[in-house]
This record gives C-alpha cells, structure tokens and sequence, in this order.
C-alpha cells in the first residue's frame, strides 16, 4: 500500500465508528458517554477526519507519483463507503428522505458495475469531473445534515432544526440529480470505450 492508501484506509476505518456512535447515542442517549455534547464534537470530528482525508490521498498520490489502478479504485470505493454511511444514517432518524437514499445506491452500485467491466478490459476508470461534483455536493449534504443533528441533540430550537433538515434535503436533492447526470457520463465513457476495444 502506498502512502495515499493508506490515507485512504483511514476513511474506510472511520465508516463504522461514525455509524456505531451515531446510532448509539441516538437511540441509547441514557447510556452514560453518550450524551450530547460530547457525542456531537464526537461525529463532527469523524466527520472532518473524513472528509479531509478524502481531499489529502489524491493530492499525496499524484506529489508523490503513486498513481495506481488500485488507488483509483480504492478512493472512489471509500468515498462511496463513508458517504452511504452518514446517509444511512440520517435516513434512520429521519433527516434525509429514504427514496434519495435509494436512487444514489442505485448509481453507485452501476458504476461498481461499469468499473468491474471496466478492470475486464484491462482498464481502470477514475473519478471524473461530474463525480468530484457529485462528491462535492455529497460532502454538502452531510455538512447540513450533521447540523440539522447537532441542533436537534442540543436542543437549539426545532425551528432551526427544520431549517437544517430541509436544507438538508434540498442539497440532497440537487446532489442525487447530479450523480445520475454524472452515471450517464460514465455509461457514456464506457461505451466509448468498450467500441474502441
């Protein structure tokens, strides 16, 4: 594993232990240790470890020239991985709407599809423009998200929590219709592919 990777595998470590606490404190808050505030510093700070992990592997791999087929396909996984684990999460307690949910499972599970079609012809395909801007608005949706969460466990008002939640939605939305546009860019890469091979 190169550096990069390794980097990588914090993010993929981290999916689960966002998830346990989440849950946990969600739906045990009498346990002792799992009260807000602490809870909530708790998931922020997996939170941004993951998020910054994601912006540092790409940049060490290319510094460091360690550019790999493994690496384009490790990323992409961990991204996708981390980011169906705080949606995941925010569906659970109702933050996020299940059906967008379910179409973004959908088009990372097709392009899991293409990838694997892809690594048959010998290639590896790596994110494209319209999947770092569907990265980017993923990231925005769990930002939102995680604070329509944080005001709800503090108690700050359940006016601005319905102002976070459907925000929260709203980014999820625009991020949902910009994962699909960017599946047909792929199935588009594909093709092309697959008619020069």
């Amino acid at each position: 594993m190169t550096l990069a990777d390794k980097v990588t595998t914090i993010r993929v470590a981290l999916s689960p232990v966002f998830f346990t606490l989440y849950l946990a404190s969600e739906f045990f808050p009498s346990i002792p240790g799992l009260q807000a505030p602490w809870t909530v510093i708790a998931l922020w700070l997996l939170f941004i470890i993951s998020e910054i992990t994601d912006l540092m592997d790409g940049r060490i791999a290319r510094n460091r020239n360690e550019v790999s087929d493994f690496g384009k396909l490790y990323d992409p996984f961990a991204d996708v991985l981390v980011r169906v684990t705080y949606f995941l999460c925010f569906v659970i307690t109702g933050i996020l709407p299940v059906i967008l949910l379910l179409i973004v499972l959908y088009r990372e599970f097709g392009i899991l599809f293409l990838r694997v079609l892809m690594m048959k012809k010998g290639l590896a395909m790596g994110a494209r423009k319209g999947g770092k801007l569907k990265a980017l608005t993923y990231m925005l949706t769990g930002i939102v998200a995680l604070l329509a969460v944080s005001v709800k466990r503090m108690e700050l008002g359940d006016i601005l929590f319905t102002v976070f939640r459907n925000g929260a939605t709203a980014v999820f939305i625009v991020s949902t219709i910009i994962s699909v546009l960017s599946f047909v860019d792929y199935i588009a890469v594909y093709r092309r592919t697959a008619r020069k091979s």
